[in-house]
């Protein structure tokens, strides 16, 4: 007669208090003040301070810490995000800009290369003009689609 085991380690398995995920990210403040997060090192220069980051799971229950003392920035303070995307076009459309756009098969300024291709696929055919490019789709009943991008790979704008 076979026992089976997997009973009891997924009971055992229940019992296991669950973590909460966190991360340590680097504080990094240069002479002037000016503060960055990053998980890589520090730039030379700049004074490393750990601090932690407390990422709890959807759904769960935050209990409020002891009151700390409430900092006002100043103005001239400038605000770091890293890891930021670029999009090689200027960062026009931002993601929820751009999903919509997909979704209803336009093509605003500011798209990439990619992402019209992505939605209309590969162009029937493509125009070079001096920094201009432009691709032509050719849809039914003798009607065409073109799209034209800048020297960047971007989307123009009509003028």
């Amino acid at each position: 007669m076979l026992l089976d085991t997997r009973k009891p380690v997924f009971a055992a398995l229940l019992f296991f208090p669950v973590l909460a995920t966190a991360a340590t990210v680097h504080r990094c403040e240069d002479a002037n003040g000016k503060i960055t997060f990053t998980t890589l090192a520090c730039p030379a220069g700049h004074e490393l301070k750990l601090q932690n980051a407390h990422n709890p799971p959807p759904g769960s229950v935050l209990t409020p810490s002891a009151p700390s003392e409430t900092k006002t920035r100043k103005r001239s303070e400038e605000l770091v995000i890293v890891g930021q995307r670029d999009d090689g076009c200027g960062n026009v459309l931002s993601a929820e800009q751009r999903r919509r756009a997909i979704i209803n098969q336009q093509t605003p300024t500011g798209m990439t290369k990619r992402d019209v291709e992505s939605l209309l696929g590969k162009p029937d055919k493509i125009v070079g003009r001096n920094a201009e490019l432009r691709y032509v789709y050719e849809e039914k009943k003798g009607k065409s689609r073109q799209v034209t991008f800048d020297e960047n790979g971007c989307v123009k704008g009509k003028r």
